[in-house]
Protein backbone atom coordinates (compact mmCIF):
# COMPACT_ATOMS: atom_id res chain seq x y z
CA UNK A 1 0.00 0.00 0.00
CA UNK A 2 1.10 3.34 -0.73
CA UNK A 3 0.68 6.67 1.06
CA UNK A 4 0.95 9.86 -0.01
CA UNK A 5 2.07 12.54 2.54
CA UNK A 6 0.41 16.07 2.42
CA UNK A 7 1.98 18.65 0.21
CA UNK A 8 -0.48 21.47 1.42
CA UNK A 9 -2.23 22.54 3.84
CA UNK A 10 -5.58 25.14 4.30
CA UNK A 11 -6.29 26.52 7.95
CA UNK A 12 -9.58 27.89 8.50
CA UNK A 13 -11.61 29.51 11.60
CA UNK A 14 -14.41 27.17 12.21
CA UNK A 15 -17.27 29.22 13.17
CA UNK A 16 -17.02 31.88 10.37
CA UNK A 17 -15.21 29.87 7.67
CA UNK A 18 -12.21 32.65 7.63
CA UNK A 19 -9.31 31.13 5.52
CA UNK A 20 -6.49 31.88 7.76
CA UNK A 21 -3.54 30.59 5.39
CA UNK A 22 -3.51 28.20 2.58
CA UNK A 23 -0.04 27.06 0.99
CA UNK A 24 2.49 24.59 0.67
CA UNK A 25 4.12 22.37 3.61
CA UNK A 26 7.38 22.67 4.07
CA UNK A 27 10.63 25.68 4.75
CA UNK A 28 9.30 27.85 2.38
CA UNK A 29 6.14 27.40 2.69
CA UNK A 30 3.59 26.41 5.79
CA UNK A 31 6.48 25.38 8.47
CA UNK A 32 5.44 22.03 10.85
CA UNK A 33 7.65 22.59 13.90
CA UNK A 34 6.39 20.63 17.36
CA UNK A 35 3.00 20.05 16.55
CA UNK A 36 2.10 24.04 15.33
CA UNK A 37 1.89 25.60 11.92
CA UNK A 38 4.57 28.49 11.58
CA UNK A 39 2.66 30.77 8.43
CA UNK A 40 4.77 32.02 5.70
CA UNK A 41 3.60 35.85 5.29
CA UNK A 42 2.88 34.67 1.32
CA UNK A 43 0.77 32.13 2.26
CA UNK A 44 -1.55 33.97 4.72
CA UNK A 45 -4.88 34.59 3.54
CA UNK A 46 -6.21 36.64 5.73
CA UNK A 47 -5.24 40.51 6.34
CA UNK A 48 -7.90 39.69 10.37
CA UNK A 49 -5.05 38.42 12.78
CA UNK A 50 -3.83 41.28 15.34
CA UNK A 51 -1.44 41.22 18.11
CA UNK A 52 -3.19 41.95 21.21
CA UNK A 53 -0.21 43.01 22.98
CA UNK A 54 0.16 39.82 25.28
CA UNK A 55 3.60 38.92 25.98
CA UNK A 56 5.00 35.11 26.38
CA UNK A 57 8.27 33.57 26.78
CA UNK A 58 9.26 30.36 25.62
CA UNK A 59 12.94 29.30 27.40
CA UNK A 60 14.00 28.22 24.22
CA UNK A 61 12.57 30.24 21.35
CA UNK A 62 12.42 33.58 22.93
CA UNK A 63 9.39 36.39 23.62
CA UNK A 64 6.64 36.03 21.47
CA UNK A 65 2.74 38.21 21.38
CA UNK A 66 -0.35 36.60 20.89
CA UNK A 67 -2.67 36.98 18.22
CA UNK A 68 -6.38 37.26 18.04
CA UNK A 69 -8.66 36.80 15.00
CA UNK A 70 -10.88 40.27 14.58
CA UNK A 71 -13.20 39.25 11.89
CA UNK A 72 -15.02 42.21 10.12
CA UNK A 73 -18.51 41.60 11.30
CA UNK A 74 -16.85 42.45 14.83
CA UNK A 75 -16.35 38.41 15.92
CA UNK A 76 -13.63 38.19 17.93
CA UNK A 77 -11.55 35.16 18.88
CA UNK A 78 -8.55 35.30 21.28
CA UNK A 79 -5.48 33.97 21.56
CA UNK A 80 -5.63 31.71 18.41
CA UNK A 81 -2.07 32.13 17.74
CA UNK A 82 1.32 33.74 17.91
CA UNK A 83 4.35 35.67 16.49
CA UNK A 84 7.90 35.68 17.96
CA UNK A 85 9.44 38.91 17.63
CA UNK A 86 12.49 38.10 19.96
CA UNK A 87 12.74 34.72 18.31
CA UNK A 88 16.08 32.62 19.02
CA UNK A 89 18.44 33.20 16.23
CA UNK A 90 19.25 29.48 15.28
CA UNK A 91 15.68 29.02 14.49
CA UNK A 92 15.22 31.49 11.96
CA UNK A 93 11.99 29.54 10.06
CA UNK A 94 10.26 30.91 13.33
CA UNK A 95 10.74 34.40 13.46
CA UNK A 96 8.28 36.95 12.22
CA UNK A 97 5.90 34.33 11.04
CA UNK A 98 2.59 34.19 12.63
CA UNK A 99 1.42 30.72 13.98
CA UNK A 100 -0.99 28.64 14.71
CA UNK A 101 -1.74 24.77 16.82
CA UNK A 102 -2.33 22.16 14.24
CA UNK A 103 -4.84 21.09 16.78
CA UNK A 104 -7.44 23.73 18.32
CA UNK A 105 -11.14 23.64 18.38
CA UNK A 106 -11.36 26.58 16.95
CA UNK A 107 -9.23 25.97 14.37
CA UNK A 108 -9.72 23.63 11.06
CA UNK A 109 -6.33 22.33 9.46
CA UNK A 110 -6.99 20.78 6.01
CA UNK A 111 -3.91 19.02 4.61
CA UNK A 112 -4.50 18.69 0.90
CA UNK A 113 -2.63 15.60 -1.09
CA UNK A 114 -1.00 16.48 -4.44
Amino acid sequence: MRTTSPRSVRITHRSSGEVIAEGPLGLWGITPFEGNLYIRRKYLRTSHLRPNWVPGLCIYKFLYVWLDLRLPNGAREPFVGWMYWLPNPLLPFIAFRPAVPRISPALQVEEILG
